[in-house]
């Protein structure tokens, strides 16, 4: 039997609270979803003022980020992203009832070579969503730091 590690309400708070830090340095208004390995909604908050919309971009992203193992951008990336026309997954975002999505914003959570989660942000454009996905990875790094886990903190992740 393997041991799990398992993603908690406690570090999906950080991880938000760390995006709304990184998108009012930046000034944008941000809804941000952060998913168990499962792609159920641990934290979701949107900022005031953002788009009513965000929400369920944001849980979407996450989603498809945990249970694809892979940062969404990576899907629509020329010249060989998976769901561009003519490769192997194109039509892939109208899976799942609509609910993948396969443009910048969403973001494994990678911890000791695991996806443990996701992370979606939605309202800003796509610099400014992968800034504060970031800047929440990063966060979740330095609170694990001192549980000897190591958090992949990049843009482009593909596991």
């Amino acid at each position: 039997m393997r041991k799990a590690i398992k993603l908690e309400l406690k570090e999906a708070r950080h991880m938000v609270a760390a995006a709304i830090r990184k998108s009012e340095e930046i000034g944008v208004l941000e809804s941000i979803c952060v998913v168990d390995d499962g792609g159920y909604p641990l934290a979701l908050e949107r900022m005031d003022g953002a788009r009513i919309t965000g929400p369920q971009i944001a849980w979407n992203k996450a989603f498809t980020a945990a249970g694809h193992k892979r940062s969404t951008h990576l899907f629509n990336q020329a010249p060989n992203g998976p769901a561009l026309p003519g490769n192997e997954a194109f039509g892939i975002q109208w899976s799942f009832e609509g609910k993948f999505a396969v443009f910048v914003g969403g973001f494994p959570i990678v911890v000791n070579g695991e996806v443990i989660g996701g992370i979606g942000l939605s309202g800003g454009n796509g610099e400014q969503d992968t800034a504060a996905g970031v800047a929440a990875l990063h966060a979740l790094q330095e609170l694990l730091a001192g549980d000897d886990l190591k958090v992949l903190t990049e843009a482009d992740i593909k596991k």
